[in-house]
């Protein structure tokens, strides 16, 4: 689409709105910013654009519609919109539009900000040239201008933004997993999954497609693409493909390195880590070059982070899981001797399913946010619950009865829209009471 003189309405004014409305007015597009809430944004300001309520008489003019990933594309102005054929679009398909160099895609319900992270930083290690956003960090309309051609533009990608493309092409994509999350928003698993399956749908002979072996949702999506098919598997040898073997991950067919030597907890973090490797390697990585790279990797802020050790007690902080997948990986990460804080803002999941790792591994479990009344009732006494309120009630709780060994993780299995910004917020006030303990 011709975007010179173009009158583009761009919805959703946070950071992946903002950055869409800068990379329009570059391209000489009439450009009309709304929200559904007031906003006063000095981005926005300096560029002379006024921020207007998100109404239908705001995109009534409109020739391009671009929804930020937080807004909902089946809302009632852009379904209107959209049965007048205006071309309605994400962020993602925007930039695209314009990123030069190729594209590595990442999606999952669980551990894409990790493998994206990773994928970058084995990269960068290795001399090969890579830009890191998407979902993570940087929205991809601000990619654009540092994007060039023998580069790579590493992209997390949520199933919000997935749902939006319509050219989007990622030269190697990865789906790690698909499990229940964003209900609220798809409604069903199957259009969840469905979304998270068009990264696929776009490539051609030559590219490559990442997916793990163990789950019956990504295994499905060999089918829809013409790209060549790579498996990881944390279960079994795979071909072509990584695998664990014998505590060593292979590559290949050949050993990488010794799964121990890798810096993160988890079984989940070597299927992240099987995922990356298989990508840097179509980048031109070597094992070497590999190896070494995932050993000096740093972990990533809120995803199993480990806080302090105070008076025997550890404390981990798994902002990130906001989902009850996320959790449950999160509480095979430990042998036991667990004090769990759970809740936020419901995305109509089943808590259930938690029941039986507590009743295995917590010494207790503290409820905050939103939720913790449906969490106590789903669990069905599993493990002694508090109902805490807030997290400083639930840190100082935990800080009251926690006992040498035991470990206090943060592992929510929600949202954090009820108390917090976003799930970086919630993880950073985390660390920040902890911090204070003992003082």
């Amino acid at each position: 689409m011709k975007l010179d003189g173009a009158h583009v309405v761009v919805a959703g004014m946070a950071r992946s709105g903002v950055a869409a409305v800068e990379l329009l007015l570059e391209k000489g597009a009439k450009v009309t910013a709304v929200d559904r809430k007031p906003i006063e944004d000095a981005r926005l300001a300096s560029l002379g654009i006024r921020v207007e309520a998100q109404e239908e008489a705001s995109f009534a003019r409109a020739d391009l519609i671009v929804l930020s990933p937080g807004v909902p594309a089946d809302l009632d102005e852009v379904v209107q919109a959209r049965g007048r054929g205006v071309q309605v679009i994400g962020d993602l398909e925007l930039a695209s539009w314009f990123l030069e160099g190729e594209i590595i895609g990442i999606t999952g319900a669980n551990g894409k900000t990790t493998t994206t992270a990773l994928t970058g930083h084995i990269l960068q290690h290795s001399g090969i040239p890579a830009q890191v956003g998407g979902n993570i960090g940087t929205p991809p309309c601000s990619m654009v201008a540092s994007s060039r051609e023998g580069q790579w533009n590493v992209l997390e990608l949520s199933s919000f933004q997935l749902e939006t493309i319509e050219q989007f092409r990622a030269h190697i994509g990865a789906a790690l997993n698909v499990t229940p999350d964003h209900l609220d928003r798809h409604y069903t698993m199957e259009r969840y999954a469905e979304a998270k399956g068009r990264l696929f749908v776009n490539q051609r002979p030559g590219d490559f497609a990442v997916l793990n072996a163990d789950d019956s949702l990504t295994r499905g999506y060999a089918g829809q693409t013409l790209a060549s098919v790579l498996w990881f598997s944390s279960t079994r040898p795979v071909e072509p493909g990584a695998w664990l073997e014998g505590g060593c991950m292979m590559l290949g067919g050949e050993a990488l390195m010794d799964a121990a030597e890798v810096p993160m907890r988890g079984i989940h973090n070597l299927e992240n880590t099987m995922s990356a490797a298989l990508m840097a390697g179509e980048a031109g990585a070597s094992h070497e070059q590999i190896r070494e790279a995932v050993m000096a990797f740093p972990g990533v802020e809120h995803r199993l982070e480990f806080v302090r050790q105070l008076n025997g007690v550890t404390w981990y902080n798994d902002s990130k899981a906001t989902n009850v997948d996320a959790t449950l990986k999160a509480l095979a990460a430990f042998p036991g001797g667990l004090w769990v804080i759970l809740g936020g803002k419901d995305k109509d999941a089943d808590y259930s399913v938690l029941a039986e790792p507590m009743a295995a591994k917590a010494r207790g479990v503290l409820l905050i946010g939103a939720t913790a009344e449906k969490i106590e009732r789903q669990l069905h006494g599993a493990a002694p619950v508090s109902q805490c309120g807030t997290l400083a009630q639930a840190v100082e709780l935990a800080f009251a009865r926690a006992r040498s060994g035991d470990t206090v993780l943060l592992a929510p299995a929600c949202a954090s829209f009820d108390q917090f910004e976003n799930f970086e917020h919630r993880g950073r006030e985390f660390k920040r009471l902890v911090g204070e303990l003992g003082r």
